[in-house]
């Protein structure tokens, strides 16, 4: 640091990571603003600048320095910043304090600071607690603490943990365990420590009734509204408590009655493309990521899901931490799960992706669909995901009961002739993408449910591997009833 630097610094005044001070004589607000700094990003402290940002100095002596530093040392943890005095004109220096900012939770006489625009103020309970979780929260958090005394793995979901791993081996993200006994599998998913059961085991399969006084938090609360806020009256409503695993499968499901399905038809093709209220795929993403990043802590949280007449709504409890923010996640993203462990198993199933893709697919999934961009924010301590119908069903919220009516006996006609499309191709075995790219139908599950489905039960169509309904293997072929 020189004379010429130092000009450079001062030159646009006080800001966000600058403060400028006349004396050491305001040693004491200096170190409040450097506890902040350290609380932050970083930046300067500078004695020896005039009220008009005019660089002057002050005498600099060894007892100037000794109060400098004994005015630091009531930072604590301790913090060792770069002092240097910097000579300005005949005996007079400007003595220039460089801070690293390390996004701490320092504290100066017992009270924590935080730098906002170029001001410093003390630090707000909330963000200290916050702070203070995330600081610990490598090695004491509440997914890696043991459950309490007489829960164990009989309190567990056998069947789901076998379904898991059989999940993890099909992905090709587990290997073949040498024993496949249930407390071998949970220790191969890190779900027992030292011997002992963690909460994690049992927020991911815990399924046991007496469970439900130790942790109430296992639930999931489900509506459909009618309307546009929570004023309006409820058209369903429902409250389910389960594992992680029955949750998802819970939420999934209720939105799937709820929701309804547009279809388009286009004149370079055979058939209409279905297209749901939201997408299913962006569905499941975002209720996985609530379920992994949730506040598991407070017994009276729950993950909810609000449907109303023009957007839905998954609200789970917690806030965004290690720096997070709702403008970052649409944009690529490093993966810190609030609870690692579960979310760990959930990777392993295919249920979600690391390398913070989730919010990303979520995005391209409601372009794909021709969904507005989805909304991220934080309220109450809960963070809530907001979505909006597809524009097919803006265009179709236009048109007249009389043009509904007709459209819908179209789409049945539609729907009807592409019945018959498909057994007329599956005279020989065809597989589930072939089917589909015949058809131009891009959702899987809606597939499944409109076309494949009926079809198989009126007994019209067959599988290759009836025994074997999710073979990869799979082929279809129709019957012939002549």
């Amino acid at each position: 640091m020189n004379l010429e630097k130092l000009q450079k610094i001062i030159i646009n005044g006080e800001s966000e990571s600058l403060e400028l001070k006349k004396t050491t004589g305001q040693r004491t607000e200096a170190a409040k603003t450097i506890c902040a700094l350290l609380n932050g990003l970083g930046g300067f402290v500078i004695f020896g600048v005039s009220d008009q940002g005019k660089l002057i100095g002050q005498q600099v002596s060894n007892k100037t320095l000794e109060e400098l530093a004994a005015e630091l040392r009531r930072i604590e943890p301790p913090a060792f910043p770069e002092i240097k005095a910097i000579p300005i004109e005949e005996d007079k220096k400007a003595i220039v304090i460089r801070i690293t900012g390390e996004k701490g939770i320092y504290t100066y006489d017992g009270r924590p600071y935080l730098r906002c625009g170029s001001t410093t103020q003390i630090m707000p309970k909330v963000e200290y607690e916050r702070r203070l979780l995330e600081r610990l929260h490598a090695v004491n958090r509440w997914e890696n603490q043991p459950v309490p005394e007489g829960i164990s793995i009989k309190d567990l979901d056998e069947k789901e943990i076998r379904n898991t791993l059989t999940a993890a081996i099909q992905k090709g993200r587990m290997d073949n365990p040498p024993n496949e006994d249930i407390e071998s599998i949970l220790i191969g998913f890190r779900l027992i420590h030292e011997g002992k059961l963690l909460n994690a085991a049992l927020a991911l399969y815990g399924n046991s009734d007496r469970l439900h006084p130790f942790y109430p938090q296992f639930s999931i609360r489900l509506a459909r509204f009618k309307g546009k806020n929570r004023l309006a009256d409820f058209l369903d409503n429902r409250s389910y408590w389960g594992h992680a695993f029955d949750v998802l499968r819970r939420g999934e499901m209720f939105l799937r009655d709820h929701m309804p399905i547009a279809g388009k038809v286009f004149s370079d093709k055979m058939v209409r493309e279905d297209y749901p209220m939201y997408p299913p795929r962006a569905i499941r993403e975002a209720l996985a990521n609530s379920i992994c990043h949730r506040d598991y802590s407070s017994s009276s949280g729950s993950l909810a899901v609000a449907m109303y007449d023009d957007h839905l709504e998954i609200i789970n409890p917690g806030t965004f931490h290690f720096g997070l923010t709702p403008d970052k996640l649409i944009h690529r993203h490093a993966s810190k799960p609030w609870n690692p462990i579960m979310a760990e198993v959930f990777y392993r199933t295919g249920i979600i992706e690391h390398w913070g893709t989730g919010t990303l697919n979520i995005l391209d999934w409601c372009k794909e669909n021709q969904n507005p961009s989805p909304k991220w924010e934080e309220q109450s301590e809960s963070i809530i995901l907001t979505l909006y119908p597809s524009s097919v069903f803006q265009e179709e919220s236009g048109k007249s009961e009389s043009q509904l009516a007709s459209a819908h006996d179209s789409a049945h006609d539609i729907q009807v002739s592409a019945h018959d499309k498909l057994l007329e191709f599956c005279q020989k075995p065809r597989a589930t993408k072939e089917i589909m790219q015949f058809l131009h139908i891009k959702h899987r599950g809606l597939f499944y449910k409109t076309y494949l489905k009926p079809l198989l039960d009126a007994g019209l169509l067959s599988q290759t591997e009836p025994d074997k309904p999710r073979s990869k293997r799979q082929k279809y072929y129709t019957i012939d009833k002549s």
